[in-house]
């Protein structure tokens, strides 16, 4: 099955949001509307609906897709996807830097890089869009919603596959500052080293036996009573690795939600923010050959 869009949209891009797809598989349906019925049972049938009437729903091609379309295995879907009543998130990026190829930006805690799930509006990469008009802007890495600090995004295709090869290779030095409980025991600077893979609770990680495939650098930055300021330097990317690293060392970051134990799901507590910061980030320009480095104007 074909799993990759056209190269070009036959819907624009709609208040920062490009159009989302669906590819028809295997089966049978009467027409688009209880396909699309079918597929997503969470979105009511007046919606659709009125989607439909709005000619908001179209195939590869452009054409414009009414209720009783026919629908064939092979077909391309698009429609803007809407979330009624999201919440707002009431903290704001900052611009550091901008050229013909990247866009560096201080993220704020809370706001998620991209659309997925509850958020659309509110997303980093929406309200970018929206406020710069850059339409082809991309992330380049990857920064949890619970994180703050330095993001790059690159808006030049032509030029994309470099700054995303360059963080494929590691060929960066990426620092996070990170509050958590002073370790006494330990001698600082430290190298952490461990096995991590997917838990079987959703969505966290968890150190097992084996071969290390992550490593982070660890070194108290300040002291602050029974707290430290902690410097991170992960020298691989895994996901949570630095949350899951502190907590396994025995400190885990202040108003982590998901280490050592996963809290019950509930709403954003916006006063209590995890305590990581994206600090800085250092890199040769894979284009021009400079050195680049971006530091957040945020602090913990």
């Amino acid at each position: 099955m074909q799993v990759q869009p056209p190269l070009s949209l036959p819907l624009p891009v709609r208040d920062g949001i490009a159009p989302s797809y669906i590819w028809i598989p295997e089966g049978h349906w009467d027409n688009v509307f209880s396909f699309l019925q079918d597929h997503f049972p969470d979105v009511s049938a007046s919606t659709w609906l009125a989607r439909l009437d709005k000619h908001e729903v179209v195939d590869q091609h452009g054409k414009v897709l009414l209720a009783d379309s026919a629908v064939k295995r092979g077909m391309c879907i698009y429609y803007y996807r809407e979330i009624e009543n999201e919440t707002p998130i009431p903290f704001h990026e900052e611009i550091l830097f901008q050229d013909e190829h990247l866009l560096v930006v201080d993220k704020p805690h809370f706001l998620p890089v991209i659309p997925s799930g509850r958020f659309l509006q509110e997303t980093l990469l929406v309200r970018l869009k929206k406020n710069t008009g850059l339409m082809d802007l991309t992330p380049i890495h990857r920064l949890d919603r619970e994180t703050a600090g330095v993001m790059l995004f690159s808006h030049n295709p032509s030029t994309r596959g470099q700054y995303q090869s360059m963080f494929q290779r590691k060929s960066m030095a990426k620092t996070y500052h990170a509050v958590a409980r002073h370790l006494p025991e330990l001698v600082f600077p430290l190298r952490h080293c461990s096995r991590m893979e997917e838990a079987e609770k959703f969505f966290v990680m968890r150190e097992v036996a084996g071969m290390a495939n992550s490593e982070t650098l660890v070194d108290i930055k300040e002291r602050r009573g029974e707290y430290s300021l902690y410097q991170l330097q992960p020298v691989t990317g895994r996901k949570h690795q630095l949350r899951l690293h502190m907590s396994s060392l025995g400190a885990p970051i202040v108003n982590d939600a998901f280490y050592p134990v996963a809290l019950p799901c509930k709403a954003d507590d916006f006063s209590a923010p995890l305590q990581l910061l994206a600090k800085s980030i250092c890199f040769d320009d894979p284009i021009t050959g400079a050195k680049r480095y971006f530091e957040s104007k945020k602090s913990l």
